[in-house]
């Protein structure tokens, strides 16, 4: 309701439930990348280095070798925003990544 002298005032019951019900826009997500049969190993590290941007070499071989070996890895845990961004750049390279609540 509005006061003349000021915007609506919701009750803090009402306020709490509105909070739970958005999405937080900072809530941490992963981007997993799956194995597949189709990809070279090489293509895979270079996809990783090309479409996630602060992953090196290093870390990328060692999330490939998981997703070779385990069937899936964890690629980066970030903001929703930048992990649909990199797992379409991972399928826009051919590879299957899937993004999952941290």
């Amino acid at each position: 309701m509005a006061t003349p002298s000021g915007p609506a005032i919701r009750p803090r019951e009402d306020q709490e439930q509105h909070q739970r019900s958005q999405p937080r826009a900072l809530e941490p997500y992963k981007v997993v990348l799956h194995n597949d049969d189709h990809n070279s190993m090489d293509h895979v590290v270079r996809s990783l280095t090309r479409s996630v941007p602060g992953l090196g070499m290093s870390k990328a071989v060692k999330v490939m070798l998981e997703a070779h070996n385990t069937g899936r890895a964890v690629v980066i845990i970030c903001p929703l925003e930048p992990a649909e961004l990199y797992r379409d750049r991972l399928e826009s390279c051919g590879l299957t990544a899937t993004i999952e609540r941290a």
